[in-house]
């Protein structure tokens, strides 16, 4: 299932860009962080993130040459709730302020204008998503998850 929104652009006057088409994503490049470098996945397989961004709206991050510089998806239902993840700014573009760009920009998609619920979890990033609009969920201990099986 690939996920039907309308591509969208947006570039800032230093000239990095983020855009939703989803043939301008470098998959490698994606994969490859994913599974190397970020906590959050360590270990992703090829396979797996391919199915993932079927079913995402993905966004990539550009440098103003035009090659990738980061990466974010968003899991939603285009109505009423989004979720941010899988955010990362490659090493060379990072002190650019271009992750929270990225995750307050994703919100202005015009098909997600209707999304009351954005959601995002971090182990160490807080301050960047402070500056994207996000705060700590409001009762936190309503939320629950499934934990993964340890093997």
């Amino acid at each position: 299932m690939i996920h039907p929104l309308a591509p969208q652009t947006w570039t800032r006057p230093d000239g990095y860009s983020l855009s939703t088409e989803r043939a301008r994503i470098d998959i490698s490049v994606v994969a490859c962080f994913l599974a190397e470098e970020a906590y959050w996945s360590d270990g992703l397989p090829r396979p797996v993130l391919e199915r993932a961004l079927a079913g995402s709206l993905p966004m990539g991050l550009y440098a103003p040459d035009g090659a990738m510089a980061g990466f974010a998806r968003v899991v939603t239902d285009c109505a009423v709730f989004a979720y941010l993840r899988d955010v990362f700014v490659l090493p060379p573009h990072r002190g650019r302020g271009l992750a929270p760009w990225l995750a307050l920009t994703i919100r202005s998609h015009p098909e997600l204008a209707t999304v009351t619920s954005w959601m995002l979890a971090t182990r160490d990033a807080h301050a960047v998503y402070t500056r994207a609009g996000y705060a700590p969920a409001p009762n936190p201990e309503y939320y629950m998850t499934v934990p993964r099986r340890q093997e």
